[in-house]
């Protein structure tokens, strides 16, 4: 995390001198674009940096799901499974995905290609059921529309 400082540090300058608490977010968003996910180690160094108790950016971290706490596989694999997603068929999707994988959600595939998490809500609720791959949202989907999706993922 230390070669990101100066980054943090041009985001400090554009806060009030009594809003340090709020880079929480944008540091962690870039400490994950850096590594992938964020490490207890970068907990800590960023608690020190701000400074903040560990436990807010815990806090922030169990809060949102867009941050991650360990490595994932190259394709990340987030089925919605809100109210919306849930009527219009996400459970069935989940469980597609999870015989074809061979995992359970939260796990990553064995050859590290895929990680499949279930999300509370993707803000998609019309065009339920909803599954993100990376940054990028795939709306009704069903099991062939996945399998075709899978099939043009590298």
């Amino acid at each position: 995390m230390k070669h990101l400082i100066p980054e943090f540090d041009a985001m400090r300058k554009r806060l009030p001198p009594d809003a340090a608490s709020s880079l929480v977010l944008p540091c962690l968003r870039r400490i994950q674009e850096d590594r992938g996910y964020v490490a207890d180690s970068d907990i800590a160094e960023l608690a020190a940096y701000i400074p903040v108790p560990r436990v807010q950016i815990e806090e922030v971290l169990a809060h949102y799901t867009q941050y991650r706490r360990a490595p994932i596989g190259r394709h990340h694999l987030q089925v919605c499974h809100n109210l919306s997603c849930s009527m219009r068929g996400a459970e069935g999707l989940l469980g597609h995905l999870q015989r074809k994988l061979g995992i359970e959600a939260g796990a990553t595939t064995a050859d590290g290609r895929f990680t499949l998490t279930t999300v509370e809500c993707l803000g998609s609720c019309g065009t339920a059921p909803v599954l993100m791959v990376g940054d990028r949202y795939h709306e009704n989907m069903d099991a062939a529309k996945v399998d075709a999706l899978l099939g043009e993922l590298p």
